[in-house]
């Protein structure tokens, strides 16, 4: 049976980076919204086109297009197993269409996760980020600063900072955020399949802690 765990929180929690180490401890497919509306911006594909607009501006893309894309990723052949969704859903619509699509593939949301940092300390990790254009690793100028400044410790290549984490823009995505998606807690807490993390630790810390919290069966 195929298993589903959600990552809430919001920007610049350490979804992206928690949900990597869970994949690889439990062989599930990490699907992340923000690496989908790139990988359909980058090939110009229809809903790419329509998402493009939004994400300059730090705004939610619709609905619609967004279960698109992630409906289209969690039905291919490397999804079989489950899936952790880092970004997705975020908005209550968004999660009763995935409720939707994963009783279509048999399985149900397992576990949500929700991650909490504070906006200051938000503010501070987005402003801060830096990514590798080719194999995409994040840094941060303040607690994973690379060995170089501007050069990717892997394989030397240039650093840039998305257009998106200018300190204005980053202060938006929060704000929407807090709008549109901080009901899910909410939504999920009624569920009764959500636990709450400090985000504020160290990685190791937040990963082992999310791991322990997962249901029995799903970590080996």
């Amino acid at each position: 049976m195929a298993h589903y765990i959600v990552l809430l929180g919001p920007p610049g929690a350490g979804k992206g980076t928690q949900a990597k180490k869970v994949c690889e401890r439990l062989g599930l497919l990490h699907v992340s919204s923000g690496d989908l509306f790139r990988e359909h911006l980058s090939n110009q594909t229809a809903l790419g086109k329509r998402a493009k607009s939004v994400i300059d501006q730090g705004g939610l893309v619709p609905d619609d297009v967004t279960i698109a894309m992630i409906q289209e990723r969690i039905s291919r052949p490397d999804g079989a197993a489950g899936a952790v969704l880092d970004g997705f859903p975020r908005t209550r619509g968004q999660a009763e269409a995935l409720e939707s699509m994963l009783s279509d593939l048999g399985g149900k949301v397992d576990a949500v996760v929700y991650i909490r940092v504070k906006v200051l300390t938000l503010i501070r990790r987005l402003t801060g980020r830096w990514m590798c254009r080719t194999c995409g690793l994040i840094y941060n100028e303040d607690s994973n600063p690379p060995k170089v400044p501007g050069v990717c410790d892997l394989d030397g290549s240039e650093l840039y900072q998305r257009g998106d984490d200018d300190e204005a823009t980053v202060a938006h995505r929060i704000q929407v955020y807090l709008r549109e998606t901080a009901p899910l807690i909410h939504h999920y807490r009624r569920r009764g399949v959500m636990v709450e993390l400090n985000g504020e630790r160290p990685i190791g810390a937040v990963t082992e802690s999310l791991l322990a919290s997962l249901p029995q069966g799903l970590v080996q």
